[in-house]
């Protein structure tokens, strides 16, 4: 796994920002989650506000490869944006994985299904929402979460 994350790294790229015309918009907020006390939240928290929805798994390399680069971008912006990095495993696991790599991303376990317009089979797969609801990223694969690019866009986003 240590070559494959290497490898994932290594050909990240900033993820694209969708055409306007091809952006979905978000119908239903509505999706509980778990934090990984055990403390039950609702989605709908994010509401009018920049969003980043991330799906993840320790297990996976992709994922594993670009949280490097949503630490830093969490470090930067993670009292401006709302960030979700959402798994499936279970809490412990998941907190040993945190603590060995000194992560302090905010995690949550999916208990429920996902708004229809977050449904992804690949993992990673993450989506930037706007304060409109817009659906301004959809990336399945590992990227480069903390570009230049990137950090531009969510200013922007800030901004409307």
């Amino acid at each position: 796994m240590p070559i494959q994350v290497f490898v994932q790294r290594l050909i990240s790229f900033s993820p694209s920002e969708k055409d306007k015309a091809e952006r979905e918009k978000m119908e239903d907020y509505q999706w509980s989650l778990q934090r990984l006390n055990g403390e039950e939240i609702n989605f709908s928290q994010s509401e009018e506000k920049v969003t980043i929805v991330n799906f993840w798994a320790t297990w996976c390399p992709p994922c594993v490869a670009e949280m490097p680069s949503f630490q830093k971008l969490y470090d930067s912006y993670g009292n401006k944006v709302d960030f979700y990095f959402v798994t499936s495993e279970e809490s412990e696991k998941v907190n040993r994985f945190l603590q060995k790599n000194e992560y302090t991303l905010p995690v949550y376990i999916q208990q429920y299904e996902a708004p229809k317009q977050l449904k992804s089979q690949a993992l990673p797969t993450t989506f930037l929402i706007s304060k409109s609801g817009e659906i301004v990223i959809d990336e399945e694969g590992a990227a480069d979460w903390n570009s230049k690019k990137m950090r531009a866009l969510l200013d922007n986003l800030l901004n409307k």
